[in-house]
């Protein structure tokens, strides 16, 4: 279609996609970001900010739950896990980022784990499947910066 929207052209570029289409590099590549994530993440399960949302979020339950990185006795719905943890990673600020300036792994990873673990037990994914929904993520966060118009003078501000 000449006149398909954004929303139509990340579904039609994720449509179909399998653990298949990551190349060895891509996985060697992701799994170091992932690496670098988690570490960064359970370094700033140790801030202020962290400490904050923490607290906060312990008024959510649900019989759906996920894991607080650095705290093994205590879980959250998965939306609430994956933005603590999300916001763990980005109290540190030093987790990966690419031009124009942005943290792709912070954002997507949490959520990749969190979702990853709230699966019931007959339907959990593979490590495989975990990467594949990682580098979506990341494709998709990549796509809609590149289309912002905001994201586009962030060189210039800096």
């Amino acid at each position: 279609f000449p006149f398909q929207t954004i929303t139509g052209n990340f579904a039609n570029v994720i449509h179909g996609l399998n653990a298949n289409h990551l190349t060895d590099q891509v996985i060697q590549r992701s799994k170091r970001m992932i690496l670098d994530t988690l570490g960064v993440g359970l370094l700033g399960t140790n801030t202020e900010v962290c400490h904050k949302v923490t607290q906060y979020s312990k008024i959510y339950s649900s019989d759906i739950s996920s894991t607080i990185w650095g705290h093994l006795d205590f879980r959250l719905p998965p939306l609430y896990a994956a933005f603590v943890n999300g916001v763990a990673v980005h109290s540190m600020d030093f987790d990966d980022t690419w031009h124009p300036a942005t943290h792709p792994s912070g954002a997507v990873l949490p959520a990749v784990i969190a979702l990853s673990e709230a699966f019931p037990q007959k339907k959990k994914i593979s490590g495989l499947d975990l990467l594949l929904a990682f580098n979506v993520g990341i494709e998709v966060q990549g796509r809609l910066l590149r289309f912002s118009s905001e994201a586009r003078n962030i060189p210039k501000r800096y």
